[in-house]
């Protein structure tokens, strides 16, 4: 490992957001996870939804995998060549080296708080466009979906006023224009 990096010194980790489709079958997911694993490259975000129902993709049930990572794009692009070669995969499209596309993620965050911590966290959510989607007279869970800056900041600022849990849906992303990637 240590030629390795002797012969790439200045390689710099970028981030990258993978679209997969699949068959959506079992032991599909664990596939792709693998080859991450087997390089030791850290997958930052994964989601996994059927998209069979979004248009005539394929005859049968397809799934899209959107990944988010980070590493020296020549790493990149060897897992995204491994991950075309599986027999389960339709497409491969690295989003981040396609050009513009749009990228979201959606937050449920749950904040405790009485008196003016309970005013500052819905005037926080007003700024954001976070949504309570549940209220008690001790706490909220605000729904909030945007960039991943975005959900990182609303996050950081809820600390402040009492957070108390944090689920995140991981990020989901398509290419921008008129055809598919």
């Amino acid at each position: 490992m240590a030629r390795v990096k002797a012969l790439f010194p200045e390689e710099i980790s970028e981030r990258h957001t993978l679209s997969i489709l699949v068959d959506n079958e079992a032991g599909v997911l664990g596939r792709i996870t693998g080859l991450f694993s087997a390089r030791g490259y850290n997958i930052e975000s994964l989601t996994v939804a059927d998209v069979s129902a979004a248009g005539s993709l394929n005859d049968g049930a397809v799934s899209r995998i959107t990944i988010v990572t980070s590493g020296p794009r020549r790493v990149v692009d060897q897992i995204v060549a491994q991950l075309d070669r599986l027999v389960p995969v339709h497409s491969v499209t690295d989003l981040s080296e396609l050009g513009p596309h749009v990228e979201r993620e959606l937050a449920l965050v749950k904040v405790a708080g009485t008196g003016e911590k309970r005013v500052e966290a819905l005037r926080l959510a007003d700024i954001f466009r976070a949504r309570p989607v549940d209220t008690t007279t001790q706490s909220f869970v605000f729904e909030i979906s945007g960039s991943t800056q975005k959900v990182d900041q609303f996050i950081e600022l809820m600390r402040e006023v009492g957070l108390v849990e944090v689920a995140r849906g991981g990020v989901v992303a398509i290419s921008r224009g008129a055809t598919a990637a």
